[in-house]
């Protein structure tokens, strides 16, 4: 198996937060996506995979043993990094044009006018929406074969969340391209993940198949009589309510089998986060 992406054993120690000697992969031709609550840690492993800061254990990319190789092949999107707002957007080509030897200013102007961007524009008067569709047009313009994304699409209406997800979706056409998105909007990433990595306080509560969580998790309320008939080890968290409790379920199939319950909820990634922050 190709791997665009592999984590093993990183930690990363502030004064008041650690990164807990985490690990996951993130094979070629696949989308990753990364929740968390702010202050997780998701945006600390985004600037340890890229070497913006310094850390303990092992990262590869795109199996290549010289990360700053692999590094020329990957199209970053960060929440909190930019150019300095007096450019606009054709300064900035001039600028990639040096910077990037694969750099196409013939698709990175297409992707302006597709966003609507104006080109002559100081990025200081462009309104947050447009100023994110333009960091995602330069991540792309270089074809890259790795996207590494820090909440692409907040800000954005969601005609334009859509538009942007297509755009992941097209690069998606090629099997050697991969895609690590962290997003707070975790409808967007039901659409378009093929895996989910959930991070809590540092440390991975879930890394799991998109499809799997959304098809074989689910949630089942009952009644505190109700509860205690159910086996701790068939449920991974369990939320109390003013009237009832809610179960989060591994797998539907089995629960209804065991315990001839009749209605289990499907779950969506925000249900999911809360009952596994939220539930005992």
């Amino acid at each position: 198996m190709k791997k665009a992406i592999e984590v093993k054993n990183l930690t990363k120690e502030y004064k008041d937060f650690k990164l807990d000697n985490i690990s996951f992969t993130l094979p070629v031709g696949t989308i990753m996506g990364f929740i968390g609550e702010n202050g997780a840690g998701k945006t600390t492993t985004i600037k340890s995979i890229l070497d913006i800061i310094k850390y303990d254990g092992e990262i590869k990319l795109m199996d290549k043993d010289n990360k700053n190789e692999a590094l020329k092949d990957i199209g970053v999107v960060l929440d909190d990094a930019f150019f300095p707002e007096i450019l606009n957007a054709k300064d900035i080509n001039t600028i990639m044009k040096s910077t990037y030897q694969n750099w196409d200013s013939k698709l990175y102007f297409k992707y302006l006018n597709d966003f609507k961007i104006p080109s002559k524009k100081q990025i200081k008067q462009l309104s947050k929406g447009m100023h994110k569709k333009l960091e995602i047009a330069v991540a792309l313009a270089h074809h890259p074969k790795l996207l590494i994304l820090d909440e692409p699409t907040t800000g954005l209406d969601p005609v334009a969340r859509s538009e942007i997800l297509e755009i992941f979706q097209n690069f998606m056409v090629d099997p050697e391209c991969s895609i690590f998105i962290s997003s707070h909007i975790t409808s967007d990433l039901e659409h378009i993940a093929d895996y989910i990595v959930f991070i809590n306080e540092g440390k991975i509560l879930l890394n799991e198949k998109c499809h799997v969580l959304l098809e074989e998790y689910g949630i089942v309320k009952c009644k505190k009589e109700e509860l205690e008939n159910i086996a701790k080890e068939d449920y991974i968290r369990v939320r109390k309510y003013r009237y009832d409790y809610e179960l989060l379920i591994k797998n539907k199939k089995e629960f209804k089998k065991k315990y001839n319950s009749e209605v289990i909820d499907k779950i969506s990634l925000e249900e999911l986060m809360v009952l596994m922050l939220k539930g005992e």
